[in-house]
């Protein structure tokens, strides 16, 4: 298994688990809304024994304004 590290945007330094290496965007919901994160780059950690293949993501987009909460 595949890591996406989202970078920029309100979900900076996530990590999600990626099925598709070669993918070239992630739509990642985002309370009521939902964010665009566009690949960056070659993976990472691809050779046997360094740790799991990462994939950066950049912070592209979001499909409604994104309005910080009061919490």
């Amino acid at each position: 298994m595949a890591l996406a590290r989202l970078r920029g945007g309100p979900l900076d330094g996530q990590i999600l688990p990626l099925d598709d290496t070669e993918q070239e965007e992630l739509i990642v919901p985002y309370g009521t809304t939902q964010v665009i994160y566009q690949r960056s780059g070659e993976p990472t950690g691809t050779g046997q024994g360094d740790g799991p293949t990462e994939v950066q993501f950049w912070f592209a987009d979001a499909s409604d304004d994104i309005v910080p909460s009061d919490d």
